[in-house]
C-alpha cells in the first residue's frame, strides 16, 4: 500500500515538473500500456496544458512545410487541438483512478476541458480560426470527432454557452463548399455529430457523403480518394473513421431518412475490419511498414483503422488481441525510441521518422502531425481488457518470415445490400 502511495504522489508531482524523456533501453523496460500511456503523455501535455491556460498561440513552436502555401499560419493551432484530441479521447474518457496513469489522465482531461472551452471563446487568446478559410471544415470534424469519441467525459461536461459556441461554429461551416474528395466525410462528421445531440443538421449534407463513399469503394477495404483512385493513406486517415462514425451518430439520433443507417454500418463494419488485415500485414518483423502517398508525417495515423476496431473490440477472427498490440507496439518503438519526433519546444517536428521536412506537402504544419494520436485509441479499454491483458503473439509478418503456420489472405466482397427505404 505504502508503494502504491509512493507512486502516486511521484507522478501528480511530475504533473507539476517538465515532462522526461526515457532512453529507448528504459522504454523496453516498460510493460505495453505503461509504454503507450508515456508516449501519449508526452504527446499531449505542450499541447493541453498551454491550451489550458490560453498560452498555446503563445507558446508553440510552428513549423511549415518548406513548400508552404502561404495560408495563414493559425490553422496550426486547430489542426494540433483537434487531431490531438480525436486520438486521446478515448483514453480520457475512461474513469478517474489513483493509480499512476490515471494522475496523468486526470490531468489531461482536466487541461483538455479547459481547452475546449477556450477554442471557441472569442475573448480567449486561444480562441480558434474557426471561420473564413476552407480548411476549418477539416479541423471542426477532428473536434467533432474527438466528442464522438468521448461524448460522456467530453462533450457532456461542457457548460451550456460553450456547447452553444460549437453548434454555432459547427453550423457555420456549411458556408464551405469541399471538394470531391474525402472532404465530403469532414461535412457528414460534423452533421451527423449535430443530428447526435439534437441540433439542427444538414441532411442532405451526411446523405450525399454516404452515396459518394458508397461509389468510391473499390474492394477489399480500399477507397479511391474521390473519382480516382490514389495509392495512399487516406483509407485509414478519413474513410473507414469517419464513415463509421457518421452512420454510428446517425443511429443514435434515430435519424428516419431514405438511408438505412444501420444496415450502411455494418457493411462498413466489415470492410474496415478488412482493412485492418491489410494493415496488421504491413507491419514488418522489425516494427516497419511501408511509406508511400501523401500526407506520410501523419505518422502512426496510417495504423489509425486498426487502431479502431482493437477499441471497438470489433478485430476481424484472424487478428488476435495479443498479435495486435505486439505488432502495434513495435511499430511504436522503431518510430519513437530511435529517433527524436519533437523539436526543442516540445512540440512534433515535420518528418516520419525523426525531423525529415522534405516529405512535408504543401498544406502541412506540426500542427498537422497530431493525427499521430489516432493509433493510441486503444488505450481507451481498461487495462484489464484483452487488449491489454491477452500475451503477446507474433504477428502475421513475423510468422511468415519465421516459417511459422500464418492464416492465407483472401478477397472479400460485399455481402450485405441495401437501398433506399423510400
Amino acid at each position: 500500500m505504502k508503494s502504491a502511495f509512493l507512486r502516486t504522489l511521484i507522478v501528480a508531482l511530475s504533473l507539476f515538473m517538465p515532462a522526461v524523456c526515457l532512453s529507448a533501453k528504459d522504454k523496453k523496460k516498460l510493460d505495453d500500456r505503461a509504454y503507450w500511456c508515456q508516449l501519449a503523455y508526452q504527446m499531449a501535455r505542450p499541447v493541453l496544458e498551454n491550451m489550458a491556460k490560453g498560452e498555446l498561440q503563445k507558446n508553440m513552436l510552428v513549423e511549415v512545410s518548406p513548400n508552404w502555401d502561404g495560408r495563414s499560419k493559425k490553422v496550426t493551432y486547430m489542426e494540433c487541438f483537434g487531431r490531438l484530441m480525436a486520438g486521446i479521447a478515448p483514453w480520457l474518457s475512461l474513469p478517474a483512478d489513483d493509480t499512476a496513469e490515471g494522475c496523468q489522465r486526470g490531468q489531461l482531461r482536466t487541461w483538455a476541458l479547459a481547452a475546449y472551452k477556450n477554442a471557441v471563446d472569442p475573448q480567449s487568446p486561444d480562441y480558434l480560426a474557426w471561420r473564413g478559410h476552407g480548411q476549418a471544415l477539416v479541423d471542426a470534424a477532428y473536434v467533432a470527432e474527438s466528442f464522438i469519441r468521448g461524448y460522456d467525459a467530453l462533450w457532456v461536461p461542457l457548460d451550456e454557452v460553450t456547447k452553444k459556441r460549437y453548434i454555432e461554429e459547427f453550423t457555420l461551416l456549411r458556408h464551405v463548399d469541399p471538394p470531391y474528395t474525402n472532404w465530403f466525410l469532414f461535412s457528414s462528421t460534423i452533421e451527423s455529430f449535430l443530428a447526435k445531440v439534437g441540433a439542427d443538421y444538414d441532411q442532405f449534407r451526411v446523405n450525399t457523403a454516404c452515396r459518394k463513399v458508397e461509389e468510391w469503394y473499390v474492394g477489399d477495404g480500399w477507397y479511391a480518394d474521390g473519382p480516382n483512385f490514389a495509392f495512399d493513406y487516406y483509407s485509414s486517415y478519413v474513410f473507414h473513421p469517419m464513415y463509421l462514425e457518421t452512420l454510428r451518430c446517425m443511429i443514435d439520433a434515430k435519424a428516419n431518412t431514405r438511408l438505412d443507417y444501420q444496415k450502411y454500418w455494418d457493411r462498413e463494419l466489415k470492410r474496415a475490419q478488412k482493412f485492418a488485415i491489410v494493415l496488421e500485414r504491413f507491419i514488418s518483423p522489425e516494427g516497419t511498414f511501408p511509406v508511400f502517398g501523401r500526407s506520410t508525417p501523419y505518422r502512426l495515423a496510417a495504423m489509425q483503422p486498426l487502431a479502431l476496431m482493437a477499441w471497438y473490440e470489433k478485430l476481424p477472427a484472424d487478428l488476435s488481441n495479443g498479435q495486435v498490440r505486439a505488432a502495434l507496439t513495435q511499430v511504436m518503438h522503431r518510430m519513437f525510441d530511435h529517433q527524436n519526433n519533437y523539436n526543442e519546444a516540445g512540440f512534433l517536428t515535420i518528418g516520419f521518422c525523426g525531423s525529415q521536412p522534405n516529405i512535408a506537402d504543401w498544406y502541412t504544419n506540426n500542427g498537422s502531425l497530431y493525427m499521430c494520436s489516432l493509433a493510441f485509441m486503444p488505450l481507451g479499454l481498461p487495462a484489464s481488457a484483452p487488449f491489454w491483458s491477452e500475451p503477446a503473439q507474433p504477428w502475421t509478418q513475423v510468422k511468415a518470415w519465421g516459417g511459422l503456420p500464418f492464416p492465407k489472405d483472401h478477397h472479400r466482397t460485399d455481402d450485405i445490400k441495401t437501398k433506399d427505404k423510400f
